[in-house]
C-alpha cells in the first residue's frame, strides 16, 4: 500500500468512526429512536402472527400485545411505526427478524446495517483507490460522517444501499459473485427504487454483466416467492391496502407530501426528489409529478441509449453508475438517506480527477457539492442557523425559507447526474477510454499517488 493509499484509507476510517460514534449517541438521545425499523419489525411480526401487515390497526394491535412502546405517542409517530409502505418482497428478508424479541432484532438490524454500509464504503474506496486514493478516501469518509440519520431511524436505506454497492464491487471485480447476487437481490427486494436502475445498468451493459443481472432477478424471485405467497394468503387485498397507505402518507400535509405544507418532507432526512422543487410553484400533484417525470425521462432515456452503445468496460461502467446513482433520486420519492447511493460516484470522480484538467476539477466540485448538500450534519447546521434567525414563516419570507430547504439537494443531484451523463455519453462514442483501475477481469495498472 502506497502512502497516498494509506492516507486515503485514514480519511475513510475517520469518517466511519464519526458515523458510528455520533450516530450511536444521537440514536440514544433521539425522542423516537429506530422509528423506521419499528414498522419493519412489527409489520413482519404481524404477518408471522397471521395478521394483515398492511392494515394499521392490526399492526398496532400486535405492537401493543408485544409490549411495544413509543417514546412520543402522537398520531404522526404512530403512523410511521405501524403503517407499512414496503412491498411483500421485503418480508423475505425482514420476516426472520420477527421471530426474535425486539431487543435482539433491533441490535441485529443496527449491526448489519452499519457493517454493510461500512463495508460498501471500503469497497468503493478500493475501486477508486487505484486512480485517486486520497480523493476517494475524503469523499467516502465525508459521506459516512454525514449519515447519522440511518442509525437514528434504522431505515432500510442503510441496508439497501450497502448491499447494492457491495454487489457492484463483486460484479466489477468478479469476486464473491454469489455474495454479490444475494446482496443485489436483497437490495432490489427491500428498496427497488434505490437499486432498480443500478440493476438495469448491468442488464443493459451486456456480456457477463447481463448474466449477473438475470441471475440476480431469478434469485430474488425464488427467494421472495414464498413470502409473496404468504402475504397473499393472509392479506389478499394487500395491493389496494398498500396503495392506500402510500396515499395517506403523501396526502396534503402528510409526512411524505412534497408540498410546502409537508409534515416531514423538509428538514433533516428531507425529500430529495424534484417534486418538492416544483411544488413550491405549483402545489398540485397533477403538475409537480409530471413535471418531474418530464425533466428526468429524457436524461434516463439518453442514459439507456449510452448503456446499450458498447459492451462493458471499467471506465464506462463507473461513469454509467455515477450518472444513474444521482439521477435515480430525482423522478420519484427519495429521501436524504437514499442519496447515500452517491457512493457509486466516487470511482468515476477519482478516475476523472486522476486524468487531470478542467473535467477532473468539475467532477470533484459537483460530486463534493452533492455529498455536502445531501448530508445529515450539513442540514442539521443549516436548519439550526435558520431557526436561530427566527424569520417569519409566512409570505415572501416563508417562501424563501422553503426554497432554501427544498432547492439545494435536488439541484445538486441534478447537476451531478447531468455532468456524469454528459461524460458517459461522450465516451460511449469513443473507440478507446482511459483506465486507471482494474478491469472486470481483475487486471489493470495502479497509480502511486493522486493526480
Amino acid at each position: 500500500m502506497t502512502k497516498s493509499q494509506r492516507d486515503g484509507l485514514l480519511f475513510l476510517l475517520l469518517g466511519g468512526l464519526v458515523f458510528v460514534l455520533l450516530g450511536g449517541v444521537l440514536e440514544r438521545a433521539s425522542a423516537a429512536p429506530m422509528l423506521d425499523f419499528k414498522v419493519i419489525y412489527y409489520s413482519a411480526r404481524s404477518l408471522a402472527e397471521h395478521h394483515d401487515p398492511y392494515v394499521q390497526t392490526e399492526v398496532w394491535q400486535v405492537f401493543q400485545s408485544d409490549g411495544g412502546k413509543l417514546p412520543l405517542d402522537t398520531p404522526e409517530i404512530r403512523q410511521i411505526a405501524t403503517t407499512n409502505l414496503y412491498l411483500p418482497t421485503a418480508f423475505a428478508f425482514t420476516l426472520p427478524l420477527a421471530l426474535l424479541p425486539w431487543g435482539i432484532a433491533h441490535s441485529v438490524w443496527m449491526t448489519v446495517s452499519i457493517l454493510s454500509l461500512l463495508l460498501a464504503s471500503l469497497l468503493v474506496w478500493n475501486l477508486g483507490a487505484n486512480c485517486s486514493p486520497i480523493v476517494s478516501g475524503i469523499l467516502v469518509g465525508f459521506l459516512l460522517a454525514n449519515s447519522e440519520v440511518l442509525i437514528v431511524l434504522g431505515n432500510t436505506a442503510g441496508l439497501a444501499v450497502g448491499f447494492c454497492v457491495i454487489a457492484v464491487w463483486c460484479f466489477l471485480r468478479e469476486r464473491f459473485v454469489l455474495v454479490g447476487l444475494f446482496c443485489l437481490a436483497a437490495s432490489l427486494a427491500i428498496k427497488p427504487q434505490d437499486a432498480g436502475l443500478v440493476w438495469l445498468y448491468f442488464l443493459l451493459a451486456g456480456g457477463v454483466y447481463r448474466r449477473r443481472a438475470l441471475q440476480t432477478l431469478l434469485l430474488m424471485l425464488a427467494f421472495c416467492l414464498p413470502a409473496f405467497i404468504l402475504v397473499y394468503n393472509i392479506a389478499p387485498n394487500w395491493m389496494p391496502e398498500w396503495h392506500a397507505n402510500l396515499l395517506a402518507f403523501s396526502a396534503r400535509g402528510g409526512l411524505n407530501d412534497p408540498g410546502p405544507a409537508s409534515g416531514g418532507g423538509h428538514g433533516i432526512g428531507m425529500l430529495v426528489s424534484l417534486q418538492p422543487v416544483f411544488s413550491v410553484f405549483w402545489d398540485d400533484p397533477r403538475i409537480y409529478n409530471p413535471a418531474s417525470y418530464l425533466v428526468c425521462a429524457p436524461l434516463i432515456i439518453l442514459w439507456i441509449v449510452a448503456s446499450l452503445r458498447r459492451g462493458p468496460s471499467t471506465p464506462k461502467t463507473w461513469l454509467g453508475l455515477a450518472a444513474v446513482a444521482a439521477l435515480s433520486m430525482l423522478p420519484v420519492y427519495h429521501r436524504e438517506y437514499d442519496a447515500k447511493l452517491l457512493l457509486l460516484t466516487v470511482p468515476a470522480c477519482a478516475m476523472l480527477w486522476a486524468e487531470g484538467g478542467k473535467v477532473g476539477r468539475i467532477a470533484l466540485l459537483v460530486t463534493s457539492a452533492a455529498f455536502l448538500l445531501t448530508g445529515d450534519l450539513t442540514w442539521a447546521t443549516i436548519l439550526s442557523i435558520i431557526s436561530g434567525l427566527q424569520l417569519p414563516t409566512t409570505g415572501l419570507s416563508g417562501q424563501i425559507l422553503t426554497g432554501i430547504q427544498v432547492f439545494p439537494a435536488p439541484f445538486a443531484l441534478l447537476i451531478a447526474g447531468v455532468f456524469y451523463l454528459w461524460i458517459y455519453v461522450q465516451r460511449s462514442f469513443e473507440r478507446n477510454t482511459s483506465e486507471c483501475g482494474p478491469s472486470p477481469s481483475g487486471t489493470g495498472k495502479p497509480i502511486e499517488s493522486d493526480a
